[in-house]
């Protein structure tokens, strides 16, 4: 399955980015939050969210990423560049490796998509499909994503501006590091194209 790092370190679509990260482990949170600054995009990147076309990623626009210690889901939330969120994007994952520089994730297929308003979506159900067909997970792991999955839209159902302002917690504290941070080099990335997320 595939490995995703929260620093975006392979996404070439970024021609030019800065990375700030932070581990946690407090009674509210245990894990790693990391902060994508994107400096720079060789193209902006336009997705379908509930039947809306929002653009995800450009010029300066930042993807804040939540990834907690010992559970089976990560969450990007993307924002534009005046600070406004985006969409708030949860991966299921096989597993969660929160090692600070170098945090990652074993991708599980599933996904579920949010807008700001609370309006939500279940995606990728076919890539799911097909990793069970093609023996890449089990029958278990199957049907776990399912389960994390409707945990997770129950609690968005129940509890999502709760979830909002928990993720905004994260982003003004980590983005303030980050501002203070602004000196250090910014990375540049190889040429070539790639797809989302």
């Amino acid at each position: 399955m595939k490995v995703k790092y929260i620093d975006k370190r392979h996404w070439r679509r970024l021609v030019e980015r800065e990375y700030t990260e932070v581990k946690v482990n407090n009674n509210r949170f245990k894990g790693i939050i990391g902060l994508v600054t994107m400096k720079k995009v060789r193209e902006p990147l336009e997705v379908t969210v509930v039947g809306q076309n929002i653009i995800v990623a450009d010029d300066n626009y930042k993807w804040l990423q939540i990834l907690p210690d010992k559970k089976r889901y990560s969450m990007t939330v993307m924002f534009d560049n005046k600070g406004n969120p985006l969409e708030y994007y949860f991966d299921i994952n096989i597993k969660n490796i929160t090692q600070k520089g170098n945090a990652r994730t074993i991708d599980l297929c599933l996904d579920v998509l949010v807008l700001p308003n609370g309006e939500y979506e279940l995606v990728d159900e076919d890539d799911l499909m097909y990793a069970l067909q093609n023996k890449q997970i089990s029958k278990k792991q199957y049907h776990e994503a399912y389960i994390i999955a409707h945990q997770l839209m129950i609690e968005i159902e129940d509890n999502f501006s709760e979830i909002q302002d928990k993720v905004m917690r994260c982003y003004h504290k980590i983005n303030h590091k980050a501002q203070k941070m602004k000196h250090k080099r910014p990375y540049k990335a190889k040429k070539k194209s790639h797809r989302r997320h």
